[in-house]
């Protein structure tokens, strides 16, 4: 080490200013450009992942607002074939049934092709899976355990249980 005008030793090398200098000033600068491009960048990405989350957020609400499209649109002539039974004036009673039996059979034609099926187990085992038993009776002629009755259908979407069948079953012995 080398000693300076007041005695005391020199911790800086004994180096000019400018030869040493310019190559740091260079790598600084370029530090700070790239520092820099990289707020640029991660601002830039932050911007697109937000923009993205609003047009999934957008997309989402679209698909539940239009979820049913398909459906409504396919129940569209049960409504009609409904208004021009009612629109009939003082048609007959077999007439009125055979209007309805056909409606009916729009009706399940369509919940039928967007996956609804009727749950009817009359004479099925029991399966408490799609059944609710309502009661059990004495039943010649039915398995015990079997369906003997079903007050009301159930129904099954995709193979899903959306409501089970209310039954009666036959008493094991």
């Amino acid at each position: 080490m080398t000693s300076s005008n007041t005695g005391e030793p020199n911790d800086t090398p004994d180096v000019a200013p400018d030869t040493e200098g310019a190559p740091l000033a260079n790598q600084l600068e370029a530090a700070r450009a790239e520092l820099t491009q990289l707020r640029e960048d991660s601002l830039r990405e932050r911007a697109e992942l937000e923009n993205q989350r609003k047009r999934m957020a957008r997309e989402l609400d679209m698909a539940r607002r239009f979820a049913n499209e398909r459906l409504l649109s396919e129940l569209l002539p049960v409504i009609d074939s409904l208004e021009a039974g009612l629109a009939v004036p003082g048609d007959t009673a077999a007439h009125l049934r055979e209007g309805m039996e056909l409606t009916l059979r729009q009706l399940l034609k369509v919940a039928g092709d967007n996956g609804l099926i009727a749950v009817d187990p009359v004479g099925q085992p029991f399966n408490p899976e799609h059944h609710q038993a309502m009661s059990m009776v004495e039943a010649a002629g039915h398995a015990p355990g079997n369906v003997v009755q079903v007050y009301q259908k159930g129904w099954l979407l995709n193979d899903r249980l959306l409501r089970p069948a209310l039954v009666v079953v036959a008493r094991h012995d």
